[in-house]
């Protein structure tokens, strides 16, 4: 066989061919391919890429490649930084890029890293999700943001880099669900909505945590009434039972959701 080259067999009998190569006494796949000579390609592409610091990086990703975009992250990486990751990551001095595709880098906090080795993250339907266990977890839960949260409304980065997740880039506006914060004459308020064939507001709230639990108080309402629709809850953090209970009881709800309740 060429060299990097190795004759496989699948289930159903059919021949391919993997790539791969040793560096740093680490043993590198580099994927399988149909004939022995583009896996002898790629092998002697990767040897390249290894061997070149100055002809090849990250940016320079040929249109048309036998290596994928997530094997060449991989070999710089490993070649300019010595340590190896399956996944396609390229550290820097105090954080590191998770590259989703030849277009698409994330950067990381470097307290992230393991995590970030061991579970991939993927792109669908323009979302990201990270693959835990055989489960799919979106990629934003982990900064504290919910599943219904838009960029520019419910969080923003600081500095308006909407790759850059470092912590310390992303500031949380909205922590609840139907939650959303609004400034009027320089003074805060908040203003819980509900979706009952069409968004509803609750009411106005001095604050993030009261208008929180008129959100859980309209979603109690509309389930006794029958309405069948599963409204997530808010979990109040730092308030103890008597205290929802008499914030909870004291709220308002709109009059005009109140007749649609009705």
């Amino acid at each position: 066989m060429l060299p990097g080259v190795f004759k496989a067999k699948k289930k159903n009998g059919e021949i391919y061919y993997r790539s791969s190569i040793t560096y740093l006494n680490k043993h590198i796949s580099l994927g399988s391919y149909k004939t022995e000579e583009e896996a002898h390609e790629t092998y002697m592409l990767a040897k390249d890429i290894l061997n070149n610091t100055d002809k090849w990086n990250i940016d320079n990703y040929p249109a048309s490649c036998l290596l994928s975009f997530h094997k060449w992250v991989v070999l710089i990486n490993v070649r300019d930084n010595g340590i190896y990751f399956r996944n396609p990551i390229y550290l820097k001095p105090r954080y590191f890029l998770y590259y989703i595709d030849a277009d698409t880098a994330l950067k990381l906090d470097i307290d992230d890293l393991f995590y970030y080795a061991k579970y991939k993250i993927s792109k669908r339907g323009g979302h990201l999700y990270t693959s835990e266990y055989g489960m799919q977890v979106n990629f934003l839960s982990r900064y504290g943001i919910k599943n219904y949260a838009i960029s520019g409304r419910d969080y923003i980065f600081i500095n308006g880099d909407h790759m850059d997740f470092r912590y310390s880039n992303i500031e949380i506006v909205n922590r609840y669900y139907g939650v959303a914060k609004f400034l009027k004459n320089d003074k805060a308020f908040y203003q819980a909505k509900i979706n009952v064939n069409g968004d509803y507001i609750i009411g106005r709230y001095n604050s993030e945590e009261e208008a929180a639990i008129a959100y859980n108080k309209a979603s109690d309402i509309l389930k006794d009434k029958g309405f069948k629709k599963n409204y997530p809850k808010n979990y109040i953090e730092g308030i103890d039972e008597i205290t929802y209970a008499a914030i909870y009881q004291r709220l308002r709800i709109s009059k005009k959701l109140r007749e649609i309740i009705v």
